[in-house]
């Protein structure tokens, strides 16, 4: 993508992108959103729609990692597929969108699935890590190595019309340990593993706006974290959701 914007007005730019929130954030707390680096896992329903969030706040540096194409069946819920983009990669895609966006914010394309191997040099140096992942495996994974590099952890999950969206840090219980995994303080045996892709085989269904609100709720959490505005959702605790209540959001303790 070409930047036909003389550089003398890019910043005054970027500024303007962000003038709407400054009466929620002072100067110095978007100063801290201009400079945070976070990785988004997943490019998909929960993923587009937080990564649109970051790049409209401003977030400065954002690493978005997904392995997948677009499919048609993506269309319903996922806002950075169209049938313009099926058969691309959903990285590529994301990428040029946000670009479009907001030219300002630094953005790293991983087309790659994240595994032991990888999942180190993917995530460090990270301020924030956002799970927008659609198996258990892979978030069991990065959250450990998460806990470990002592980086927050947002996680989201959707099924249905219900969601929910908590914190992990080394300072609150696990991911495995708060939904009682069969991983829980376990080694990653061929085992373990079995038992635990025996859980999130099933393919959830979903309906367009749950994932979107999560992906969204997701980069509220984000901006809490950085700003240390607000009480962010540290686990125990989970909001959670279902939008065919008439009350739809509680935040309950595990």
């Amino acid at each position: 993508m070409v930047n036909l914007m003389p550089r003398r007005y890019e910043g005054m730019a970027y500024w303007e992108i962000v003038s709407r929130q400054m009466g929620v954030v002072s100067r110095s707390k978007q100063e801290r959103i201009k400079d945070a680096k976070i990785t988004l896992i997943g490019c998909g329903g929960i993923g587009g729609a937080a990564a649109e969030m970051l790049v409209r706040m401003g977030i400065g540096n954002l690493k978005i990692v997904d392995k997948d194409s677009f499919d048609v069946s993506n269309i319903n819920r996922q806002l950075m597929s169209s049938f313009y983009s099926v058969g691309k990669s959903k990285v590529d895609v994301t990428y040029e969108t946000l670009k479009s966006i907001n030219p300002f914010t630094n953005i790293t394309a991983v087309e790659d699935e994240v595994d032991e191997s990888n999942v180190e040099k993917i995530i460090e140096r990270s301020d924030i890590i956002i799970d927008a992942l659609d198996n258990i495996f892979t978030r069991i994974i990065i959250s450990r190595h998460a806990q470990q590099l002592d980086i927050p952890f947002i996680h989201g999950a959707i099924h249905g019309t219900m969601g929910q969206v908590s914190i992990f840090t080394n300072k609150t219980p696990s991911y495995e340990e708060l939904f009682k995994l069969p991983s829980a303080g376990k080694d990653l045996t061929r085992e373990v593993v079995i038992k635990v892709k025996e859980i999130g085989a099933e393919v959830p269904p979903v309906i367009a706006p749950v994932p979107n609100i999560v992906g969204c709720l997701q980069a509220f959490e984000a901006f809490k974290l950085i700003t240390l505005q607000g009480e962010p959702i540290m686990a125990p605790e989970v909001l959670m959701f279902d939008l065919l209540n008439k009350e739809q959001f509680s935040t309950v303790k595990f």
